[in-house]
């Protein structure tokens, strides 16, 4: 029985032992709550003074920022208004010159097809002349080449009456 007594003896003492560290352990955690609550508290406090201040400083950045926006709107609205002048007066002037353009085209126009009706006439006046001298230079021709062949043939038969009579 001595080693039954002896093995009860030592984990009955291991349990107690156990069970004092436990009681110790919770006597701990109760001391380090109490401890830390005031701390946990002062950290939650703080937590919830920067989150308010974060709140409101974004609130005066986006109420800046707005203001900002605002001011950047009424300081661009003259710039604005020339820039819309300055297009104004570019649409107007581009429209001027676009009309002058138009009408020195049509001048140019006008001016190329009266040059071109004149030279026309002039190449139908000198196509008639030419045709004309053509024709003139044809008869001609034709009459010197008739005359040289009808001299000829009267020739050839005086030749011919000449030529028998003889024989």
């Amino acid at each position: 029985m001595g080693i039954s007594s002896f093995l009860k003896n030592l984990f009955g003492s291991a349990k107690e032992t156990a069970s004092e560290l436990t009681d110790k352990a919770e006597t701990a955690v109760e001391h380090a709550k109490e401890a830390a609550s005031p701390y946990l508290e002062k950290a939650e406090a703080f937590a919830e003074e920067a989150l308010e201040k974060t709140k409101e400083t974004v609130s005066e950045l986006a109420d800046k920022a707005e203001t900002a926006f605002e001011d950047a709107k009424e300081a661009a609205a003259p710039l604005m208004e020339k820039a819309e002048n300055y297009a104004e007066q570019a649409k107007e002037k581009a429209g001027e010159y676009s009309d002058k353009a138009s009408e020195a085209m049509g001048n140019a126009m006008e001016s190329v097809k009266e040059n071109a009706s004149a030279a026309m006439d002039k190449a139908e006046d000198l196509a008639g002349e030419a045709k004309e001298f053509a024709s003139k230079t044809v008869d001609s021709v034709t009459d010197k080449v008739n005359s040289i062949t009808h001299s000829d043939k009267v020739e050839d038969k005086t030749e011919d009456k000449e030529n028998t009579t003889q024989a």
